[in-house]
């Protein structure tokens, strides 16, 4: 359970979504030591005014790097964000990388021919893709984690949770959605701790026994229905601030055949919420 991150790329352009997410990033650069790549990549043609303001994003946030302390880097550059992104992924050893979604991205299949998208399948190392509901909520109070019986990259993810958790001093739920059972299940359950690990699979087991390695309080609930709906649901109803999911390779490709959880909540989250494609193996 050693430290995973020692260089996080936030990927930075003209919207106001990107400069949010590396906000994230640079939290979890203090959080783990990493060192942060500011990264901004102008496209051929891009207005004048579009790549001022992306400039200005860079600017403020490596000011804002200075003041946390965080060990950071700008980097400007022109072409595909995409190519460019990879390259210096390759060249620097880049452990994790932040990207936005942009507004007009939510309508499409699993935002399917975005940079975004194309960044969380192509990059050989772990991505986190972050959409931004509310702008006024980059200080999260109430994180809420949503996790399958079978699980993959547990130690990273636990990781990536723990250490955001404790950047900004949030609390963390942690919500299992289990497959409904008719004579067991009315709706949501409240359970003990001891009850509730006593049903919990072992991934999770894993995951919670993380968690509590790295000193991170947590709240478990059991919930029927394997849907986005209910993550939304307790999402609101709870009002957290901001949804952690992981979301497998296999995963982001299924989806675009017939949908999937993660893509449910991805167009319809009530809050800010962060897509974790993960590529650490468990130790």
């Amino acid at each position: 359970m050693g430290i995973m991150y020692k260089k996080i790329l936030a990927a930075v352009n003209e919207h106001v979504n990107a400069e949010v997410a590396a906000r994230y990033a640079m939290h979890l650069a203090k959080a783990t030591g990493a060192r942060i790549y500011l990264c901004y990549v102008a496209e051929k043609g891009i207005p004048d005014e579009a790549f001022r303001h992306a400039e200005e994003s860079v600017k403020r946030l490596f000011h804002r790097a200075r003041e946390m302390e965080v060990d950071a880097e700008s980097v400007v550059a022109t072409g595909s964000p995409a190519a460019e992104i990879k390259k210096l992924v390759l060249s620097e050893g880049i452990d994790l990388v932040f990207t936005a979604t942009r507004h007009e991205d939510v309508n499409k299949r699993f935002y399917e021919g975005t940079t975004a998208r194309r960044l969380s399948l192509s990059l050989p190392c772990s991505v986190a893709l972050v959409r931004v509901v509310h702008l006024g909520r980059i200080h999260p109070g109430k994180l809420l984690v949503p996790l399958k019986a079978r699980m993959c990259h547990i130690s990273e993810w636990s990781y990536f949770t723990a250490m955001l958790a404790r950047s900004f001093g949030s609390s963390v739920h942690l919500l299992h959605l289990t497959r409904p059972a008719s004579t067991f299940f009315h709706g949501e359950l409240h359970m003990s701790t001891s009850e509730w690990e006593k049903k919990i699979p072992h991934d999770i087991s894993g995951f919670i026994h993380r968690l509590d390695h790295y000193g991170i309080t947590h709240e478990k609930k059991l919930h029927p229905g394997r849907t986005g709906r209910n993550i939304m649901i307790e999402a609101a109803v709870k009002r957290h601030d901001l949804i952690i999911m992981g979301a497998s390779e296999r995963g982001l490709l299924r989806s675009l055949i017939r949908g999937n959880p993660v893509e449910e909540v991805l167009k319809e989250t009530p809050c800010n919420l962060i897509i974790l494609k993960l590529r650490h193996e468990d130790t």
